[in-house]
């Protein structure tokens, strides 16, 4: 039997905590078939908006409609330690009565439990290996898995389940690139209606269309992937800019016209007050002239003045359309590394996991020099974090020698840098504290701190404005940091603030050295040169020439042939 067409439809739905607070107020969509990316900054409500598409949570007012057989992925899976592949999958009690029957068992409750569902082993063999998990067996325990590991076991559960909807949170989040390319294929080649937050770029290049939740709790539609969406996005500000442009010369012209005309009136008021005395017009007649002329001034000062507040409201809407200009513009002149100093050489360091060499038998060699802008990138588990721990001085090798000629800084991932008690100015004061307050605060304008907003406490920033504050006390701090680390640096960023964090290090002038699965952001700050590694498969290979799609395709063929 054939299915109905699935449809996604809200009418004009909106929702509030218990506490009161709006998150968003009459969003009107409908979604058929086709893939639609969710974006928006953080906080503005887009994993709400799916909890409630997805049944989890009910409209305050308005409704929303499912039609089809959803399956839904949350950013966390709420798993627990001891549960089974199988039992995730939801395949266990089939699984367990299969094999009753295999073993001669032929009672009526083994039958009724496997139904339909005789080939059970081979759909979910097939589902398995399609996302990377075809050595998982299904009485692994989520324990045993990896955080990529386990968002795959999830989508899994869902594919087995043969969904018409597919809703997806965040899925990239903890998927190294083999992962992400698995996912991206479930994504192309996807015939049913697929809703997708998230701010992963090559994702969202793969959507049909763009849903953006606004921090106005409004819900806009464009058509085309994620570069259309952003092409419509500028095309609708340059045309917006000219529209205040506009506004703002006929507000002017207003203005000017009304004072001309009362400079006009003033005049002819005095010239007929001078012919009425030089006449010898009497007091009374004299009286009833000046009224007639203050009526008069008074009805084209009211024309004048309905003009102009009909120009100044035309301006306010216009600006309303305007969105903020976000963008970092910086200058990091202190932060230059000269193109033959050595700021990290490690000769045949040997770190351990256990009783494992993690990089390899003979250890890890290594050079960082100059301003050299380094991908780590690898399957999870590689190695990518211990090595940055390892540049940064937090662990020392069991043998081989290591020399760190520089600081090195790490941007952390949970942001976490910055004492929240105090303002944004004290804490950079902490990292620069020879720096004139001054030159503190114009280093903070750059990073779009500017007047009073310097002194709002780290604890009431936003997730973008607390990345932008940890930018500027590790960038502007004293001495500049000529070697910054960064480990999946836009895990949790909206895309918004990917685009400060682009900025920023577009303007640093020292080496990079960045552990990321985002290949748009690393397409985005001129990497120079990539490092893949492989679990214990000996050193690092160095790859100053490849591109990162080739990185990629021999990061694959390493997964295969273990």
């Amino acid at each position: 039997m054939l299915r109905p067409q699935p449809v996604i439809r809200l009418d004009r739905a909106s929702f509030a905590w218990p506490d009161g607070t709006p998150v968003f107020a009459d969003l009107t969509l409908a979604l058929g078939p086709g893939r639609t990316g969710l974006v928006g900054a953080n906080g503005t409500g887009k994993s709400t908006l799916l909890r409630l598409i997805a049944g989890e949570l009910r409209p305050t007012s308005g409704t929303v409609d499912v039609e089809g057989v959803l399956g839904y992925l949350p950013q966390t899976l709420p798993l627990a330690a001891g549960q089974t592949v199988a039992g995730i999958l939801g395949v266990a009690s089939t699984l367990a009565a299969l094999r009753a029957i295999e073993g001669g068992d032929a009672g009526a409750a083994y039958f009724a439990a496997v139904g339909d569902d005789w080939d059970i082993e081979e759909r979910m063999a097939a589902v398995l290996d399609r996302l990377g998990l075809g050595e998982v067996g299904p009485e692994r325990t989520v324990a045993t898995l990896s955080g990529g590991q386990t968002m795959a076991l999830g989508l899994a559960a869902l594919l087995l389940r043969e969904p018409d909807i597919l809703v997806l949170d965040e899925p990239t989040n903890n998927l190294d690139l083999v992962a992400r390319e698995r996912l991206y294929g479930v994504v192309a080649g996807w015939r049913g209606c697929l809703l997708v937050a998230g701010h992963d770029r090559d994702l969202l290049g793969r959507m049909d269309r763009i849903a953006e939740l606004g921090a106005d709790g409004q819900l806009r539609l464009y058509g085309g992937n994620y570069d259309a969406y952003e092409a419509a996005v500028a095309a609708e500000q340059a045309a917006a800019g000219q529209a205040v442009r506009t506004a703002e010369l006929q507000v002017k012209r207003e203005r000017r016209e009304e004072q001309d005309a009362r400079e006009r009136a003033d005049r002819r008021a005095s010239a007929g007050r001078r012919r009425t005395f030089a006449t010898g017009m009497s007091k009374q007649a004299r009286g009833a002239m000046q009224r007639k002329a203050e009526e008069s001034v008074g009805r084209a000062a009211g024309q004048h003045g309905e003009r102009l507040a009909e120009a100044e409201e035309r301006l306010r809407r216009t600006e309303q359309r305007l969105r903020p200009d976000e963008r970092l513009r910086l200058e990091l002149p202190e932060t230059v590394v000269p193109a033959g100093r050595t700021l990290f050489e490690a000769d045949g360091a040997v770190v351990l996991r256990g009783a494992t060499r993690i990089f390899g038998a003979y250890g890890l060699v290594l050079t960082i020099r100059g301003p050299e802008r380094i991908a780590l990138v690898g399957p999870n588990g590689s190695g990518k974090t211990t090595l940055l721990s390892l540049i940064l001085g937090e662990i020392d090798p069991v043998s081989g020698r290591v020399r760190r000629a520089a600081a090195a800084r790490l941007l952390p991932q949970r942001l976490d840098l910055l004492d929240d008690a105090l303002s944004v100015l004290t804490n950079l004061r902490r990292f620069a504290p020879t720096v004139p307050d001054g030159e503190l605060r114009n280093r903070l304008a750059g990073f779009l701190f500017g007047g009073d907003r310097v002194h709002l406490p780290v604890a009431d920033l936003s997730g973008g404005e607390r990345l932008r504050a940890t930018l500027a006390c590790l960038l502007a701090a004293e001495p500049a940091s000529q070697l910054l680390l960064l480990d999946e640096p836009t895990n949790n960023l909206d895309l918004a603030s990917v685009r400060q964090l682009e900025g920023a290090l577009a303007a640093y002038r020292g080496a990079l050295v960045v552990a990321s699965h985002d290949r748009a952001f690393l397409g985005e700050i001129g990497i120079t040169c990539w490092l893949r590694l492989e679990p214990g498969r000996g050193p690092v290979t160095t790859d100053r020439a490849g591109a990162l799609g080739e990185v990629g395709r021999r990061e694959g063929e390493g997964n295969q042939a273990r």
